[in-house]
C-alpha cells in the first residue's frame, strides 16, 4: 500500500503503512511513510507565549511528540533522548524544532510546559489548548490518549511514538518509543541535509 492516513489511525495501523525508503537515498531508522503526506497544521498556545502552528517552522525539520508534564517515565525519557540527539547535531540543530503537544490540558498550562521543557532543552516548544482543540490535533495524527484514575493524581495512557516532519512540512517517518538518541540523530541529520 502506498497511502497512509493520520486521522484516527492507531499506532498499529500507522506502522502497517510504513514502508522502506528508496534504495538510492540513505535509509532512515524510523518507519518511513511512502509517499509522505503534508503534516496537518494546527493552532495552539505555545509555551513561549505565542501562537503555535507547524507552519511557523516551515523550512525546519520538526520532531512532533505528544505527552504531558506529569508523566513519570515515557515522556521524560523521550524528551531526554531528543535533547541528547539535538546536542549531537552540532550546528545542524539550528534547523530542527522539537514540538511537544500536551495530552493533559487540565494541568499543562503554557507556563508549566515552558518550565518543564526547559529542563531538557531551552529550544523545545510545547503546545496546549482546550480539551477539544487538543483532541482535534490528536485525531489528525492518530494519537490515542486515555485518562486513568481520578482526582489530581490521575495518569494518562497515550501513544508514545514521535513523528518526523521534513523541511517541506511533510510527515516522513514515525519513530517508535525506545529508539536511542543515536537513531534520532542519524535520521535527523538525513532530513536536515535534504
Amino acid at each position: 500500500m502506498k497511502r497512509f492516513a493520520l486521522a484516527g489511525a492507531p499506532l498499529a495501523l500507522l506502522l502497517l503503512f510504513a514502508s522502506a525508503a528508496s534504495t538510492d537515498a540513505p535509509a532512515l531508522k524510523a518507519g518511513v511513510f511512502s509517499p509522505s503526506r503534508p503534516a496537518p497544521d494546527f493552532s495552539l498556545r505555545g509555551s513561549d507565549g505565542r501562537g503555535l502552528t507547524l507552519s511557523r517552522y516551515h523550512g525546519k525539520v520538526i520532531v512532533l511528540s505528544f505527552g504531558y508534564t506529569s508523566c513519570s517515565n515515557v515522556c521524560p525519557i523521550t524528551l531526554a533522548t531528543l535533547a541528547q540527539a539535538r546536542r549531537s547535531l552540532g550546528s545542524l540543530a539550528a534547523d530542527l524544532q522539537v514540538v511537544y503537544v500536551t495530552v493533559d490540558p487540565e494541568r499543562d498550562s503554557a507556563e508549566r510546559m515552558q518550565a518543564y521543557l526547559r529542563s531538557f532543552d531551552a529550544t523545545f516548544l510545547g503546545g496546549t489548548g482546550t480539551a477539544d482543540e487538543l483532541a482535534a490535533v490528536r485525531k489528525q495524527y492518530g494519537i490515542l490518549a486515555e485518562k486513568k484514575g481520578s482526582g489530581s493524581d490521575y495518569t494518562i495512557a497515550h501513544s508514545s511514538y514521535t513523528l518526523l516532519i521534513d523541511r517541506s512540512g511533510n510527515v516522513r517517518a514515525l519513530m517508535p518509543y525506545g529508539h536511542s538518541a543515536e537513531d534520532y540523530a542519524h535520521d535527523l541529520k538525513i532530513l536536515v541535509r535534504e
